[in-house]
């Protein structure tokens, strides 16, 4: 965990050297935006795993060409830069992620915001932190839990997308009773479920295995379960027709709470 830590601290830094104002900004076939931020933390990101464990495939947002699916083993699953269009727009809440994937489950993620400094791990089994971090020095881990789902009268809270909210989710969030929406960008959702912050996070649009297995990871370590929209299990590298798609999913602070 050390070193995939320090190294996806190192991946943030490249991003935060990045002038934003006068960047270069490209366009993918998905319409979705790329730029230099992105391929900087995904070449130290490469380099990074070839040197730490070189026999462990990778699957990259930005290098899917070179995947070899499905996975039968473990993997990295990486999105060097989850939140891209929150950085284009200049705002702090953008991630780095990197998840192991065993057997097509994420058992250890690490979600990095390099501009608020603050980045949240764990291993699934073993429990889940949060630690601070100031350019390479990295403080004291804390370890976090996520918490009951909220008693009868009590509100929801909710964290909610600011670039990609869609109809069913908000339907969703409104059946909980006194919902509250907290509005964050990018994979910072799953540290806040993961830190007890927050009770859920539904999401009943389509995203990709990268924006969610660190995530995913994450959350289910400090205590939490993410689940396909009908609170079955997600699967991960067993690449479909449509891509590394996941067409849904919901982020619980409480597992029990997937039954109501």
């Amino acid at each position: 965990m050390e070193p995939l830590t320090a190294l996806v601290v190192k991946a943030g830094e490249a991003i935060l050297g990045v002038n934003r104002a006068a960047m270069r900004i490209d366009g993918k076939q998905d319409g979705s935006p790329v730029t230099e931020a992105d391929l900087a933390a995904d070449h130290i990101i490469a380099e990074g795993l070839a040197r730490l464990a070189n026999d462990i495939p990778t699957l990259s947002e930005e290098r899917t060409e070179l995947a070899s699916p499905s996975f039968e083993g473990s993997f990295f699953l990486i999105d060097p830069l989850d939140g891209t269009k929150e950085f284009v727009a200049g705002r702090d809440e953008f991630t780095v992620n990197l998840a192991l994937v065993t057997s097509g489950v994420p058992l250890l993620g690490i979600v990095a915001a390099p501009a608020l400094g603050l980045l949240w791990r764990g291993i699934v089994g073993r429990g889940a932190e949060r630690v601070r971090f100031d350019g390479a020095t990295i403080g004291a881990a804390e370890p976090i839990h996520t918490r009951r789902m909220p008693a009868q009268g009590e509100p929801w809270i909710a964290a909610v997308s600011r670039s990609h909210g869609d109809p069913r989710s908000e339907a969703f969030i409104d059946n909980r009773p006194n919902a509250v929406r907290r509005t964050v960008g990018s994979a910072v959702k799953f540290g806040r479920i993961a830190e007890g912050s927050a009770d859920i996070y539904p999401r009943f649009g389509p995203t990709c295995e990268w924006d969610v297995g660190a995530g995913a990871a994450v959350v289910t370590a400090a205590g939490g379960r993410v689940t396909d929209g009908q609170g079955g299990e997600l699967r991960f590298g067993e690449r479909h027709a449509s891509g590394f798609i996941i067409p849904e999913f919901i982020a619980w602070g409480d597992p029990e709470a997937a039954r109501f």
